[in-house]
């Protein structure tokens, strides 16, 4: 017999008194290829446990079954199942009954189906699986012998010696390759990954190109969380209340620190060079120095805001909104390196020490627990670093602390709109005189004008859309060309359409910023600074900082 179902809040269904067992079918929309939702096709079936699994109020605590049916296909004939949920009689890979002990654990173990490709390595006494959909070509056998060495190293950290225990059995990869895309959502005992193809290793290939590095950068950042915000979080998430948003100023040393030791485990397990991390360094840099949103928001207050700011972009962000995961991550490299300074201590050790606080014992971590537990783990003082880099909004001090390391800090203008940094100029790169202080996106519009700059002083808005600059039609090619072209004070006039209204502008232009960062690394350091840079950075062979 039907029962009458009725939405209450926003979240949450009454069902009308009935006798016996209350069985409740929902249908899902699932075709959502990020890692957030559910997607299903005839190829492939994916789904994160919140956007599927209902919960019977006052029944958080209570152990689930979860039996996953195969699709009755001709075409699914050949599908299997890569989950980290506990087995209570499905097969390995294969469809059937899990189990979850509460419904907490039931969400955090998202589920891929399909007829992907499968690899396995051990790390730390634990199994560690790979799952790809979407790619045939991709080298396996490479792909898992490159995270290994990633994983042993994230596991070797926390356990402060070598060959320590995961504090996990089993852990999942799920990797999806895509066209185009790019992101990851870290679990307890796995991560969703969504890629490139041309991310993925090819077999015959036996350098880290571009693309690859960024995977690896990807999927290392996801792995350290399985330390670094599942087991380590925030008091507020402990327990997290599902029917509101958490709110903490937290996020930046999650976030932050998770960035930063995502690229600094490649270059300390060996799969990269100095040199190359350097280069991943400066592009970071070079990211938080273009952001306008630094001068305004404390990565403090951008982690409180995330639910408002963060994930609700609009053209208005990068003048009001700073990354607390790329600033962040330069908070946390300031730490470190001041830390090292001392000779006693670095960021190493208060990442154990809050391991053995906090996400050993499953304890959440209050607001001032961290700023606090630095100054202890350093013997000094750290309230006036994090009032004034963290709580504040100023850049952390990082060039003299790196000139301490060996490594020189320098800035230039962007060559092009493709810049992210890293290198320095090369003899045949034309790098641009002047600056307008705004980014086109799509179709010539406006992506963002940035505060203070001579587009926004002129009267340029988002969303105008580029007809002409100085009687010639618009385009990204005669944008640079003036850029390159034209000097400093020179006046462009502009015409754009304003929703369906032709309008003029005259922009004074100004020197382009020295927004794009780059590394020099001191090739013949005192024994000193070799050796802190090599404690740093994990060798400082003169060989391994050539590009």
């Amino acid at each position: 017999m039907a029962v009458a179902l009725a939405k209450e809040p926003k979240n949450a269904w009454r069902a009308n008194p009935c006798e016996g067992p209350l069985t409740v079918t929902a249908q899902i929309y699932a075709y959502d290829l990020s890692v957030r939702t559910a997607y299903l096709d005839s190829s492939r079936g994916y789904f994160n446990g919140p956007s599927v699994f209902l919960c019977p109020v006052g029944c958080e605590d209570i152990p689930c079954i979860v039996d996953i049916q195969g699709l009755d296909s001709a075409a699914c004939s050949d599908w299997r199942i890569a989950t980290t949920l506990p087995r209570a009689g499905a097969p390995a890979f294969g469809f059937g009954r899990f189990r979850a002990a509460n419904y907490d654990e039931l969400m955090d173990h998202p589920v891929e189906m399909g007829n992907f490709s499968l690899a396995s390595f051990e790390a730390g006494g634990a199994t560690h699986d790979i799952t790809v959909t979407g790619d045939r070509q991709v080298d396996l056998g490479r792909l898992a012998a490159d995270l290994q060495r990633v994983c042993a190293w994230h596991i070797d950290l926390f356990g402060g010696k070598p060959n320590c225990l995961a504090p996990f059995d089993r852990y999942l990869f799920q990797l999806l390759a895509v066209g185009d895309g790019y992101g990851g959502l870290e679990h307890r005992t796995s991560s969703s990954l969504v890629c490139r193809r041309d991310n993925l290793p090819l077999a015959g290939t036996t350098t880290i190109n571009n693309d690859y590095l960024d995977l690896l950068g990807l999927a290392s950042h996801e792995y350290f969380h399985a330390w670094n915000f599942k087991r380590i979080k925030p008091e507020v998430f402990t327990p997290y209340d599902l029917a509101q948003e958490g709110y903490t100023r937290q996020l930046w040393a999650f976030e932050c620190i998770t960035s930063y030791y995502g690229d600094l485990a490649l270059v300390r397990c060996g799969l990269i060079t100095p040199a190359r991390y350097l280069e991943l360094l400066g592009r970071t840099i070079t990211t938080v120095m273009r952001g306008h949103g630094r001068l305004v928001q404390s990565v403090a207050d951008s982690s409180f805001d995330a639910w408002i700011k963060s994930y609700r972009p609009d053209p208005n962000t990068p003048n009001a909104v700073v990354s607390y995961c790329a600033k962040g991550s330069l908070v946390a490299l300031a730490l470190d390196l001041m830390m090292r300074l001392t000779g006693r201590t670095s960021l190493d050790h208060l990442m154990r020490a809050l391991w053995g606080l906090y996400g050993l014992p499953g304890v959440g971590v209050p607001e001032d627990a961290i700023p606090r537990l630095a100054s202890e783990v350093l013997g000094a003082d750290l309230s006036d670093f994090f009032a004034r880099y963290v709580q504040g909004t100023e850049d952390p001090a990082i060039a003299p602390l790196l000139a301490s390391f060996g490594v020189m800090l320098y800035m230039r203008p962007a060559i092009g709109p493709t810049d992210r940094g890293g290198r320095a100029v090369k003899e045949d790169d034309d790098p641009p005189r002047c600056a307008f202080g705004m980014q086109l996106g799509p179709n010539l519009t406006l992506q963002h004008v940035y505060r203070e700059s001579p587009a926004e002083r002129a009267g340029l808005s988002a969303d105008d859309t580029l007809v002409a600059l100085d009687g010639l039609k618009a385009s990204e090619t005669v944008v640079l060309q003036i850029l390159r072209r034209r000097s400093p004070g020179d006046t462009v006039k502009i015409h754009v359409f304003r929703r369906d209204e032709l309008k003029e502008f005259s922009v004074t232009l100004e020197s382009a910023p020295n927004d794009t960062a780059y590394l020099v690394v001191d090739l013949v350091p005192s024994e000193e600074v070799a050796a802190r840079r090599a404690a740093w950075l994990g060798t400082d062979g003169a060989e391994s900082f050539k590009p």
